[in-house]
């Protein structure tokens, strides 16, 4: 896998359904290597990394044959679980982020805290269920298992759209760069951003 710096993290996952390698760095330049069966999450991932100046590698296989439901959901798995091992104890982190993106006509926003309280809404409603062969509900499960799994509250809210694939573009346009504010170091920050002096 690609060679990292900075908060970084790599995990390898193995069962009967998937096969994933996936490295990730918080403090990246924008550099996505992602190679799965599941074209269109690839495109979204390079957004995310791209517009949340991360570096992001993904080899992935799973079994497509029967649908992609088990690699889009074990990719935000092991997304998940890396940028929680990256963010260590989150010293200086600012911890929170709220960011709107356009994409023609749609309008997304995610909204994060970088808790270690997993917790997931969101609110959206899309013109078709499907893009190309992908499943739009697939959506929803690869954002659910990465705030489960990175320990995070995450709220994503569609807020208007015409057109499926603007809408969850827009969405993973805001992911990325929420997740760059919130776990962007502030250097006003002693210690942990909570009175409870742990996250």
């Amino acid at each position: 896998m690609a060679e990292l710096t900075g908060r970084v993290s790599e995990v390898a996952r193995k069962t009967n359904e998937t096969d994933i390698k996936l490295a990730f760095s918080v403090d990246g330049s924008g550099t996505a290597n992602i190679e799965t069966d599941v074209p269109f999450l690839n495109h979204m991932l390079d957004l995310f990394t791209k517009h949340g100046q991360f570096d992001l590698t993904v080899n992935a296989k799973g079994d497509i044959e029967i649908d992609d439901h088990h690699t889009v959901e074990d990719i935000g798995i092991c997304l998940g679980q890396t940028l929680r091992e990256a963010l260590g104890d989150k010293r200086g982190i600012k911890r929170y982020a709220s960011v709107f993106v356009p994409m023609d006509e749609a309008l997304a926003q995610v909204i994060i805290d970088v808790s270690n309280r997993p917790h997931f809404e969101y609110r959206a409603e899309y013109p078709s269920s499907q893009v190309g062969s992908f499943s739009v509900e697939l959506v929803h499960e690869f954002l659910w298992k990465l705030a489960l799994e990175a320990r995070i509250t995450l709220h994503v809210i569609v807020h208007y759209g015409q057109n499926t694939h603007h809408m969850i573009e827009a969405v993973f346009k805001a992911l990325g760069r929420a997740l760059d504010e919130a776990t962007s170091i502030d250097p006003r920050v002693q210690g942990v951003p909570s009175t409870k002096g742990v996250l």
